[in-house]
């Protein structure tokens, strides 16, 4: 995932980076016989940069576009519209979320921005993990991710679903649980979400002290270690770390990516 926003530079070309990307992306699904996909964000100071550079990723054969929340909200929809044209999928990132998780009084609730992309027609959202980054209430976050799957959102006030609101045939949003997580808490979020949502792993993968690729397979082998252990009955928000320390001690890159993770911590005060 390229998801945040990069702009073109002499050290850091944005063609050459796409490029990069599906070149990669390609590889990888050629070497797992499984489909992989390439998120390239095209957000840009004005639209016809945004426009231009989304249809440089669809030529490539990519299926996913990124796009931010600080390119504003006629822009948003402006690339909705794009994407439905063109048929593809758009992936809104994260960007603000740390005011939104760690600001305690700044006023404005990410339940209401994610109906707002609700409305606007997006894909993908990066709805809040509660752990990790962004840390935040677990029912709370539920709530948001309730907000963008549901066909009908009944009053919950545990989740901070304050009216009922029937979303008629408006489409759901896919939402992403992204920021910080690794194998070490991924318990959490399979147990807080269940399988309607999306799990990205960039500094969980990136931080292993074998490599990227080594991260990659440590957090794949945890992923379903945890699944198979809920689908015979198992507890795992209760049992997951001890299922992950005794079950897959033999497996030395998530050995080591459990004892990296142990040791990671976003224990900071909020502004």
């Amino acid at each position: 995932t390229d998801d945040d926003v990069i702009d073109s530079h002499p050290f850091l070309h944005g063609h050459d980076r796409f490029l990069y990307m599906v070149d990669s992306g390609d590889v990888a699904s050629a070497a797992a016989g499984q489909v992989k996909g390439s998120y390239l964000n095209v957000a840009a100071a004005t639209m016809e940069d945004m426009y231009q550079r989304a249809e440089f990723p669809k030529e490539l054969g990519s299926v996913v576009i990124v796009n931010d929340l600080v390119i504003d909200w006629t822009a948003i929809q402006s690339m909705s519209n794009w994407a439905r044209r063109n048929d593809m999928i758009l992936h809104m990132h994260r960007a603000g979320h740390g005011t939104y998780t760690r600001q305690k009084s700044h006023g404005l609730s990410f339940r209401v921005i994610a109906k707002w992309l609700r409305l606007v027609g997006v894909d993908h959202l990066l709805s809040g993990t509660a752990v990790g980054k962004l840390e935040g209430d677990p029912l709370t976050v539920q709530g948001y991710y309730n907000v963008c799957r549901d066909s009908y959102t009944r009053q919950d006030l545990t989740r901070g679903i304050f009216f009922d609101q029937d979303w008629c045939d408006l489409r759901k949003v896919m939402p992403v649980a992204s920021g910080g997580i690794h194998a070490d808490q991924m318990h959490h979020p399979l147990d807080l979400f269940g399988d309607d949502d999306r799990l990205l792993f960039d500094d969980g993968t990136i931080h292993h002290p074998a490599g990227i690729q080594v991260g990659a397979v440590a957090n794949r082998v945890v992923l379903l270690v945890l699944v198979k252990a809920r689908d015979v009955g198992k507890d795992v928000l209760v049992i997951g770390a001890h299922i992950l320390r005794k079950d897959c001690a033999f497996l030395c890159p998530l050995t080591a990516t459990l004892d990296t993770a142990r040791e990671i911590t976003f224990y900071y005060s909020p502004t």
